[in-house]
């Protein structure tokens, strides 16, 4: 941490990316650092690849984050955050690699150790909780809108304090928030309590689309374009849908298939497709999601692949077999 503090303090551009497809934690880390960094009169820029989910949108200085960079000539330093692999920015992943330091700092324990500086903690139960260390390590002030930008990372990846990575750090730094000024009602009424009509015949439709295997193992939620079309939603509308699916009586496993490729509906021809697995905690779903090439952590883990709906299916019906 001391390398990575010394070498920040003696930057002057930095750039600072989470992972596309952003949850609380990616857009909480990003502010959190940004606004931080800033008071050691840094040039910053927040970078996220994809649109801020409408639940993060009142977060302080959300508006700054953007979708594209002109070039990286004039960065000395990147930061990623939560994420386990550099692609996982996106697109710009190989435009951005070409600064000539990279931070990587991340909780994820298929993190594959991809920066010039490596600052991965697997105990901490969200990227904001190591973002919040690091400031203090740097003895560098919290204000409220970065209490209220590390509070929602932490809130959001412990599941509202429900999941197992929950620990007793998370509730003594989200005392700690608050104490500089967060509101702890107003960032669960932006982030769990409102919801469009849009959002909520979508859950309609992916409560629907649910199956589950001959073993009551498994459940495997579809999502497709044709659906988010259909209810005028977007893409990161999808987010925490999963864990209706995972929440269901003796599901070990959950599985989400969610459509990616520009088609309506369902192909019969390979697509591609992000699935997100859920576990119980009795599965790890990051080995399963590593042996299609992606990651995650043990209980909350995913991959994109390109296939058809039932090879896909077919797929996680084999593995529900050996639950």
């Amino acid at each position: 941490m001391k390398k990575i503090i010394n070498h920040l303090k003696n930057s002057n551009h930095i750039i600072i990316a989470s992972h596309k497809d952003p949850d609380g934690d990616a857009i909480g880390s990003l502010i959190a650092m940004g606004l931080a960094l800033e008071a050691l009169n840094k040039n910053i820029t927040l970078y996220n690849e994809s649109p801020i989910p409408s639940a993060y949108r009142f977060l302080p200085s959300v508006e700054r984050i953007v979708r594209q960079i002109k070039g990286t000539n004039t960065y000395d330093t990147a930061i990623i955050l939560d994420c386990a692999d550099f692609q996982r920015i996106g697109k710009l992943s190989s435009v951005i690699s070409k600064i000539p330091v990279i931070i990587n700092i991340d909780h994820h324990i298929t993190n594959t150790i991809f920066g010039n500086f490596n600052l991965i903690d697997t105990s901490a139960c969200a990227a904001t909780v190591i973002i919040y260390n690091l400031l203090k390590e740097m003895a560098l002030p919290i204000n409220s809108a970065i209490a209220t930008s590390i509070y929602t990372g932490i809130l959001t990846d412990t599941g509202s304090f429900r999941f197992s990575n929950t620990t007793k750090s998370a509730f003594a730094i989200c005392e700690k928030m608050v104490e500089a000024g967060v509101d702890p009602y107003n960032v669960a009424m932006h982030v769990y309590g409102r919801y469009s009509l849009g959002q909520i015949k979508l859950l309609n439709m992916a409560l629907e689309s649910i199956e589950i295997s001959d073993n009551g193992k498994m459940s495997i939620m579809i999502l497709t374009k044709n659906m988010i079309d259909e209810t005028g939603t977007r893409p990161e509308d999808i987010h925490g849908l999963i864990n209706y699916a995972k929440s269901i009586e003796n599901v070990k496993l959950a599985a989400l298939i969610h459509e990616l490729s520009n088609g309506k509906g369902v192909s019969k021809k390979p697509e591609n497709y992000h699935v997100s697995l859920r576990s119980d905690g009795t599965v790890d779903v990051a080995m399963i999601a590593g042996s299609f090439g992606g990651g995650g952590h043990y209980r909350a883990a995913g991959f994109n692949i390109e296939s058809t709906l039932s090879d896909i299916k077919t797929q996680m019906l084999n593995i529900a077999v050996e639950l």
